[in-house]
C-alpha cells in the first residue's frame, strides 16, 4: 500500500472511531467501509513501474506512473512490471567447444521490459525464462566456436549472444541491451599445454630475431673487411687500438697467441705494448713516496 492510500485509510478509520465514540457506534461502520474501499481501489505506480490490470478476466489497461483507481472485485492487478535495466548472471559448466575442449563460461546479460503487456500475458515467468534462454544460447555458441576464437575474440561472442537471446525474448516484450562474457575457464592440463606452446612460440621468435641479428652483423663484418682490405693502415691502427684498450686496465693480464700478434703487424703491437707499459710505469712512480727514508750507515 502506498503512503497516500495508507494516509486516507488511516484518516477514515480514525474518523469512524471518533464518530462512533462521540455520536453513535453504528455511525463508525460507513467510515470503516470507505477506508476499505479506498485501500482496494486507490493505487499508485512509481515512474519505473507498469501495472497490468484485468477486468473480469480480460485485459483492461496497463497503468503507468501516478495515482489511479480500479474497481474493487471487478478489476485485478495481475502483474507489476519493473521497466528498469536489470542484470542476470548465467553460466555453462563443462560445455564442449567445437574442437571438443570442456570449458566453464560465466556471463552476464543486461535487459529491460519494453512491453509490460507481453511480459505479463505472453509468458508465465519472464525472469526464469530469460535465465534458461541465456544458458541455452551460451551452450549453443560454445559448441559452434573454436577454443582459440572463444578466448581471443570476446566481443564477437558477446555480440552473437546478444542477437540470439534478443531474438528469442523479443516476443515476450523484453529487449537485450548487452551480453558480456566475464570468464572462460579451461582445464589445468590444457592451461599448462597452452603455456608451453606459447613459450615455444616465443623461443622460436627469439631465435629468428637472433639469426637476423647475426646475419646483419655478418654483413657489417663483410663491409668492414672490404674496407680494411683496401686500407691496410686502417687495419693496423684498429689492431693497435684493440691492444691498447685491453692492456690499459691496471693489473690486467692478456694472453695472445704469437701468430695473432704477428698477423697484426708486430711493429704496431710493440708500440702499443710500450705505450701501455709506460703509462703503468708512470702511475707506479706517482704512487711512490716523495721523500725517501734516510739510509743507515753500515758498520765496517
Amino acid at each position: 500500500m502506498n503512503p497516500i492510500t495508507s494516509f486516507l485509510v488511516l484518516s477514515c478509520i480514525l474518523a469512524g472511531l471518533a464518530v462512533g465514540y462521540l455520536v453513535h457506534p453504528y455511525l463508525a461502520f460507513p467510515f470503516i467501509v470507505l477506508g476499505a474501499a479506498i485501500a482496494m481501489s486507490l493505487k499508485m505506480a512509481n515512474v519505473w513501474q507498469k501495472f497490468v490490470i484485468l477486468r473480469m478476466g480480460k485485459l483492461q489497461s496497463v497503468r503507468g506512473a501516478g495515482l489511479f483507481v480500479i474497481i474493487p472485485v471487478l478489476d485485478t492487478v495481475i502483474a507489476v512490471i519493473d521497466g528498469r535495466i536489470q542484470t542476470t548472471a548465467f553460466n555453462a559448466e563443462q560445455a564442449l567447444t567445437k574442437d571438443t575442449v570442456p570449458v566453464n563460461v560465466d556471463a552476464i546479460i543486461f535487459w529491460h521490459v519494453h512491453d509490460a503487456e507481453k511480459a505479463a500475458l505472453a509468458i508465465t515467468n519472464y525472469r526464469q525464462a530469460i535465465d534458461r534462454v541465456a544458458q541455452t544460447s551460451l551452450r549453443e555458441m560454445i559448441g559452434s566456436s573454436m577454443l582459440a576464437a572463444l578466448l581471443s575474440d570476446r566481443k564477437q561472442a558477446d555480440e552473437q549472444l546478444k542477437i540470439e537471446i534478443g531474438e528469442k525474448t523479443a516476443p515476450w516484450g523484453i529487449s537485450v541491451s548487452s551480453v558480456e562474457i566475464r570468464d572462460v575457464a579451461i582445464p589445468v592440463a590444457l592451461q599448462d599445454a597452452m603455456s608451453r606452446q606459447a613459450q615455444a612460440e616465443r623461443e622460436k621468435q627469439a631465435r629468428v630475431i637472433l639469426g637476423s641479428a647475426e646475419a646483419a652483423i655478418a654483413g657489417k663484418f663483410v663491409e668492414a673487411a672490404d674496407i680494411y682490405a683496401g686500407h691496410p693502415a686502417a687495419l693496423q691502427l684498429r689492431a693497435m687500438n684493440i691492444i691498447y684498450e685491453t692492456t690499459k686496465e691496471r693489473g690486467a693480464t692478456i694472453l695472445m697467441p704469437t701468430s695473432m700478434v704477428d698477423s697484426l703487424n708486430p711493429s704496431a703491437t710493440t708500440v702499443a705494448l710500450a705505450l701501455a707499459s709506460s703509462e703503468e710505469f708512470k702511475s707506479n712512480e706517482a704512487l711512490k713516496p716523495a721523500v725517501e727514508p734516510p739510509k743507515l750507515p753500515i758498520a765496517a
